[in-house]
């Protein structure tokens, strides 16, 4: 059997994951330069260390706040984005690829505080002190060549992670750079809601509820503040699956079950595109 790569980048400021014949990774900007943080409009070059700020912030009350603030569901979007990749494993994200002995997982992430949480975790898998699992600090829009190869890796994932990065572009440029030909990028964020009821329910439960929960369970409402902006200013799925193909990858069309599908109407969305 090959052996297979993956890259799978965490949930935040950059992380991915690539999967390399069963191995998996996930990714800074131009002085002058604009971007969002939340719904500031910051110079690009601060954004990484803002971000960078949020998640040492919240990294040890990540999951608890998840937790709370989606009443568990963020764990079925994950199930159904694994689903999507056919792992056929139960468990935290990451560990959910680790089909055979013969995949090797590349973890990716720009923050050293969420890095230590997730290896603490790893620590309690049966994958500890094997050579099938690698975590490194390095930047999705800049991943290093020598290290993260061109053509190299059987799939990339990134959940979660992909809005707050300086340069989305970058991000799915270095992605596409990476996976081999054939390969699948496959990414789980947070999207639009079209239903408009939905979409009045969700804003007032989102700007009223989680920073509310960030203060009572993290002590830190300004974290998640961001966070629920930063959801705002990701762009729409018709976008997003855009941005995709202008990055090189060949996605189904501008629908929900074509190159995005939708889980619990928009709230968030499995984006997928093929290198070719």
């Amino acid at each position: 059997m090959q052996a297979t790569r993956s890259i799978r980048l965490p949930r935040k400021l950059s992380a991915c994951r690539l999967i390399h014949n069963h191995h998996i990774l996930r990714s800074s900007g131009p002085a002058g330069r604009t971007t969002s943080f939340g719904f500031r409009t910051v110079p690009e070059e601060s954004k990484e260390s803002l971000v960078k700020g949020v998640f040492d912030s919240v990294a040890s009350k990540y999951d608890l706040m998840n937790d709370a603030s989606s009443l568990g569901v963020h764990r079925l979007w994950k199930d159904s984005f694994v689903d999507t990749l056919k792992p056929g494993r139960k468990g935290p994200l990451r560990w959910r690829t680790m089909r055979t002995r013969e995949t090797t997982v590349d973890i990716v992430d720009i923050n050293a505080q969420m890095l230590k949480e997730g290896f603490m975790r790893f620590k309690k898998t049966m994958y500890h002190n094997t050579p099938q699992v690698s975590f490194h600090e390095a930047n999705a829009q800049e991943l290093t060549a020598s290290q993260f190869k061109n053509d190299s890796y059987d799939l990339y994932t990134i959940a979660f992670g992909i809005r707050n990065c300086t340069s989305v572009p970058a991000v799915l440029s270095e992605a596409y750079r990476v996976l081999k030909p054939g390969a699948t990028f496959a990414c789980l964020e947070f999207s639009k809601v079209n239903n408009p009821l939905l979409s009045t329910l969700y804003d007032q439960y989102s700007f009223t509820v989680i920073p509310l929960l960030g203060t009572i369970l993290a002590g830190d409402r300004n974290s998640y503040q961001y966070l629920v902006e930063s959801i705002r200013k990701f762009p729409s799925q018709p976008d997003f699956a855009q941005m995709i193909r202008d990055a090189g990858f060949s996605t189904g069309g501008d629908f929900d079950g074509g190159a995005w599908t939708e889980l619990w109407g928009g709230i968030a969305s499995i984006h997928t595109g093929v290198k070719i």
